[in-house]
């Protein structure tokens, strides 16, 4: 079994390489659609502008690779901005996304009286059972490094909550597509299980 991992500028590919290699996954980081669409999986990273990070994908027809890869069934993992680019739009210079999870990526509020970007450790509850959380409790803590959240205009698409001022959905889902706002290869012990339960995962 091979795992894609989409290179497109804006991905934490160093830190997603080696938590999986640490798993013991055979990887393959990619920018060539033709490539990544041979694989069994599909890890979507990113970090930094919506709008960059799109225009690179449609660029390089990532975008269109990224569609049909998650139309084959075969099972997809947004970390981070992917969590964003999955939506419809993104508030962040009002991009266009992917539109595979019908949403808007919000920025947090000034009024919340937080910092913003939301940096470091916060607890994630799930809200729905899903084998991308076997194994790991309610309320553990992942790593998070983000200034706008997943908001998913149908709530059953919604696999875990986190506060920060407000609940915001921190894990999103539509059929074997799974997306996740903070990083799991950043989040120790739970992080690695999450990762484990995402490449033992048939969808």
């Amino acid at each position: 079994m091979t795992v894609g991992v989409v290179d497109y500028e804006a991905g934490n590919l160093k830190s997603v390489e080696t938590a999986l290699l640490a798993l013991g996954a055979r990887i393959s980081i990619s920018s060539s659609p033709e490539e990544l669409l041979t694989t069994d999986r599909l890890i979507f990273p990113g970090v930094g502008d919506a709008a960059a990070a799109t225009a690179v994908l449609r660029a390089r027809g990532l975008d269109e690779a990224i569609r049909s890869f998650v139309a084959t069934g075969r099972p997809v993992l947004g970390i981070c901005l992917g969590s964003q680019i999955v939506l419809d739009r993104s508030e962040e210079n009002q991009a266009t996304c992917l539109g595979l999870i019908t949403g808007v990526a919000r920025r947090f509020s000034a009024d919340l009286g937080l910092k913003v970007p939301h940096m470091g450790w916060n607890q994630v509850v799930p809200t729905a059972d899903h084998p991308i959380f076997a194994g790991i409790p309610s309320g553990a803590s992942f790593y998070f490094v983000h200034s706008y959240y997943p908001s998913p205009d149908d709530h059953s698409t919604v696999l875990a909550e986190t506060e920060y001022g407000i609940r915001f959905a921190s894990a999103i889902a539509r059929g074997n597509l799974t997306a996740v706002q903070f990083h799991p290869e950043k989040s120790g012990p739970h992080g690695l299980r999450m990762l484990q339960n995402f490449l033992d995962y048939r969808g």
